[in-house]
């Protein structure tokens, strides 16, 4: 079977535009069910201004109450120096920059130009990789944005090109509001592997208009083989109108194993941590494979 790496997300992109902030505990409880499961890196917080994402603000607590020793990789995501120098004062183990591919969403996300927000990443990035820590990059509004509409293909190529002069881990593409389809993401995906080759590609999916499972295919099938995901397919993000949530971890384990795919997470221990969060944060996820019976019995 081909493996594929999946990064949990819902610690960190799934619980930032919830209405309700879950305590320290639950989220570390939420983090260690992701681990029983199989996760073997997972998102964990943003060392964001807590002003403007309330749901991150206890970042550093979180990061002092999980254990030392984790059989996963934690992700702490930064915008900034000042973001960076708070995650690098933690035991996160890897560092998560973040650029904007187009200016409307790095102003109202950022409030820096789709450049600046590249400069900044690449400062992250130089800051961690200082430290000793592992780091990588994020593209957001890689398939369109709320505010500029369209974002070309060779607008994101070049963002990445920049970007991977810094040497990142990898560089992740961002469906922050679900627009893509499988023929762009195949068409980017096909004009990345030539303008970075040797980096590997993370794909992030919203699933708000339903295409997110076809679009993670269109990127197995490009190559990709490292994809986000979140339990209960919780997530969006509070500064892109109209983002809702991520493709389910479930969904996504379902569509893998059932098409000769590994990834070392058991979908079973998977869906049993959907309802014990749609307790907490008060309402009915949108991911399918909780709400089903099992296949096969």
């Amino acid at each position: 079977m081909t493996a594929v790496e999946i990064v949990e997300v819902s610690p960190r992109d799934g619980l930032q535009n919830e209405k309700r902030v879950l305590s320290t505990a639950d989220k570390v409880a939420l983090i260690d069910s992701a681990v029983a499961a199989g996760t073997r890196r997972i998102e964990v917080a943003s060392f964001v201004h807590p002003k403007r994402v309330p749901q991150m603000a206890d970042a550093e607590d979180l990061c002092a109450a999980l254990p030392r020793k984790m059989s996963a990789t934690t992700i702490g995501l930064v915008l900034n120096r000042r973001g960076a120098e708070r995650a690098l004062a933690t035991r996160v183990d890897e560092l998560g920059a973040v650029a904007c591919a187009s200016d409307g969403f790095g102003m109202a996300n950022q409030g820096r130009t789709a450049e600046q927000t590249v400069d900044d990443a690449i400062e992250v990035m130089d800051m961690a990789r200082a430290a000793g820590r592992c780091t990588q990059v994020t593209i957001s509004v890689a398939f369109g944005c709320p505010f500029d509409g369209e974002v070309a293909v060779e607008r994101v190529v070049a963002l990445a090109r920049r970007l991977a002069q810094a040497q990142p881990r990898e560089i992740a593409f961002g469906d922050t509001i679900g627009v893509a389809t499988p023929a762009h993401v195949t068409s980017l995906v096909s004009a990345l592997r030539l303008a970075v080759p040797g980096i590997p590609l993370r794909m992030h999916f919203h699933d708000t208009r339903g295409t997110a499972i076809a679009n993670a295919w269109a990127s197995l099938q490009a190559g990709v083989r490292v994809l986000d995901a979140s339990i209960g397919g919780c997530g969006g993000c509070p500064y892109a109108p109209g983002a809702s949530g991520n493709v389910a971890t479930e969904d996504l384990l379902y569509m893998l194993g059932r098409t000769g795919f590994s990834t070392g997470i058991d979908l079973e221990l998977t869906k049993q941590a959907v309802p014990w969060l749609e307790a907490r944060i008060g309402r009915e996820l949108p991911g399918r494979q909780a709400k089903v019976a099992r296949f096969p019995a």
